[in-house]
Order: structure tokens, then C-alpha cells, then sequence
């Protein structure tokens, strides 16, 4: 059984990041879909509303299971039995990015493999930060999160 990790800060849950978990799920038995805890930026959402975002976006796809974490991702996909990281790539500063983590990731495990996923087009350019930008200057999200994400963000706003 081949179990495979997609962590990520999900501030918030994207329609990018739903296509990459739905695609991820069809190639791996099982699929850890892991909420960073505490990364390096500032958050809008608390790590149990990212959580319960995704588990609510990812609620139709039978073989995946959302649980957040702290520290290094490699130790995380370790205490899970992952096999496999995976990672969406929408351009190339993505690349070179994932790149350089995927090169440190071999050094402290070099048993977990990366699989990176390439964004679908009509996702390629949407990032949660630039959503978060366009919600709070009152722009329309919809079509690039899902209902409910729409309606936390626009509630985050509207405080």
C-alpha cells in the first residue's frame, strides 16, 4: 500500500489545491492531506478552521484523510508511513522552490519520494494569498474556492 503526504499551509483551501489532492488520490492507496501548523507567514485562518476547510472540500474522495502537523514535513510523512511527498507546481519560481526542498527532504529521508503535480491551466495563476487580497478588496472568489471557503473568507472580511 503506497500512502502518500500533500502538506501545505492551505490559508485557504484553493480549487487548485482540491485538484491536485483529487489527482494525487487516484494514483497512491491513500492520501494524508497535512495542514501545517505553524509556517513561516502570517495566517488568516487557525490551524482547526484549515483543517476543517479541507476536510469539508475533500469530503468526496474516499481514500484521503486531512490531519495537520508541526515540524519538518519529512518527519511528519515518517510518523505516517508515507512513501511519497506530494506537490502541485503552477510555475517556475514553483519549481525551483520545490526543487531545493525536494534536494534537503533526500538528505533527512531518503526513502520518501516527491511526486510533483502540475497545476491544471484554470488554476495555473490562483494563489490563496492573491484570493485573500482580491476577497478583502471585495472581489469575487468563487469561482476558485470552493462555496464554503468563499463564505469563511468573505466572514473573515467582513469582521
Amino acid at each position: 500500500m503506497t500512502i502518500a503526504l500533500y502538506p501545505g499551509s492551505f490559508d485557504p483551501v484553493t480549487k487548485g489545491h482540491v485538484d491536485i489532492a483529487e489527482r494525487a488520490a487516484v494514483l497512491f492507496d491513500e492520501l494524508v492531506v497535512a495542514v501545517y501548523d505553524a509556517p513561516p507567514k502570517r495566517l488568516l485562518f487557525s490551524t482547526e478552521e484549515r483543517v476543517e476547510l479541507m476536510k469539508k472540500a475533500l469530503s468526496h474522495i474516499p481514500n484521503a484523510r486531512v490531519e495537520f502537523f508541526t515540524g519538518l514535513t519529512v518527519g511528519f510523512a515518517k510518523k505516517v508511513n508515507a512513501d511519497v511527498i506530494v506537490r502541485g507546481l503552477r510555475m517556475s519560481s514553483d519549481f525551483e522552490r520545490e526543487f531545493e526542498m525536494a534536494l534537503m527532504n533526500k538528505k533527512l529521508a531518503a526513502n520518501v519520494e516527491l511526486v510533483c503535480l502540475m497545476t491544471n491551466l484554470e488554476y495555473e495563476f490562483v494563489s490563496s494569498s492573491l484570493l485573500k487580497e482580491i476577497c478583502q478588496l471585495g472581489g469575487s472568489i468563487d469561482e476558485f474556492v470552493p462555496e464554503h471557503v468563499a463564505a469563511a473568507l468573505k466572514e473573515k472580511f467582513r469582521r
